[in-house]
């Protein structure tokens, strides 16, 4: 029997909520296909602030990158707001990133049949979309420096730093070009050349890794103009690869192509450990009422088992049970549908569950 060993970050918010929906997938998987997860779970953000006094505990950073793969939930609050910004759960998240050497991450934007009336943009533009935002994860501004706020002349300034090496922008958008290689060989590099002389390197290494891809068809758009085109003409994008502040924009964008954050998964790649969570935030303002959506988090655990654990057909299964419960007409209150069964959190992960256990039996 094979092992694998989990991370699990439940993270704040619905955090919890979601996760305990998609542990109980991955237990019928694990019984259906004769695998093992070992799950140990860790503090991280806020509720590890509250614990410990820092977003990302030591132990837990050592535990992750012990482990053949991270499930995160989610992190933040406002609860947290008021701390120092080196003690806000996001710092957490960010340490965990570059503790593990996350430099990739891949965020597809997938738009079910059954949900497309819930985007609101019509069903002629969305229909079909199939595309994948791939995300420069530790660079540009988030991690530049210098950074921070400085007295001057009596006023402050706050400082951000948007810089990247040749040889981080080569590595992510080599890894975009192994992607769009294995999907419609499409690849379009997002940047703002015309004026940032950092992403005017971006798309001069752009375009000179691609001479090693020359099945793969490479395009150059600005951002703003991505921007723009996501909304009007999202069926024409494939693989899009950009810089981490871009990429945080346009995924979030893109996000609300299928009608909400809550369906969409996300992976973290480095060399060794991968990290998965779902796209969207803690909404607090929901948590411990038993009504988020906990699909994007069961469909990152389905790219852990695709990704770190080698298990396609089993996360296959997982996404064409999560289809199968939408054309049955089950929804959760934030893709709610006229005529469709509104139910909880508890309830969806156990529809999802019950649809594993059929299809692996």
């Amino acid at each position: 029997m094979k092992k694998y060993h989990i991370a699990v970050l439940p993270g704040d918010g619905i955090g919890p909520e979601i996760m305990d929906e998609a542990k109980k997938v991955l237990g019928v998987v694990a019984k259906r296909a004769d695998v093992q997860f070992e799950m140990e779970e860790g503090l991280i953000g806020g509720s590890a602030y509250d614990r410990y006094g820092t977003p990302l505990p030591e132990a837990v950073m050592k535990m992750a990158a012990a482990s053949d793969a991270v499930l995160l939930g989610a992190v933040g609050g406002p609860k947290w707001e008021p701390l120092d910004y080196s003690l806000r759960p996001e710092r957490g998240l960010l340490g965990l990133r570059s503790g593990l050497g996350l430099y990739a991450n891949l965020r597809p934007v997938v738009v079910f049949e059954d949900l497309i009336d819930a985007s609101p943009l019509k069903p002629e533009v969305i229909r079909g979309i199939d595309l994948l935002i791939v995300r420069e994860l530790l660079g540009d501004a988030y991690f530049g420096k210098p950074r921070g706020v400085r007295v001057e002349n009596g006023q402050r300034i706050g400082i951000n730093t948007m810089v990247y090496t040749e040889a981080e922008i080569r590595r992510i958008v080599k890894t975009a070009f192994e992607l769009a290689r294995g999907r419609r060989k499409k690849l379009l590099s997002v940047d703002k050349a015309n004026v940032l002389e950092v992403t005017e390197l971006w798309r001069d290494v752009a375009t000179e890794t691609g001479r090693d891809y020359p099945d793969v068809e490479l395009q150059h758009m600005y951002v703003d103009n991505c921007a723009m085109q996501l909304i009007r003409n999202p069926g024409q994008f494939d693989v899009i690869v950009t810089t981490n502040m871009f990429g945080d924009i346009l995924s979030d964008e893109a996000s609300m192509l299928t009608g909400s954050l809550g369906m969409l998964p996300s992976a973290s790649r480095g060399e060794k450990t991968a990290m998965y969570e779902p796209s969207h935030g803690s909404a607090p303002d929901i948590a411990g009422k038993g009504i988020a959506n906990p699909l994007a988090t069961i469909l990152s655990a389905a790219m852990m088992l695709r990704h770190s654990f080698g298990l396609p057909e089993e996360a296959s299964v997982v996404e064409n049970a999560v289809r199968m419960v939408l054309k049955a007409g089950f929804r959760t209150v934030d893709i709610r549908q006229e005529g469709a069964t509104i139910v909880g959190t508890k309830a969806m992960g156990d529809l999802v569950a019950e649809k594993v256990g059929a299809l692996m039996a």
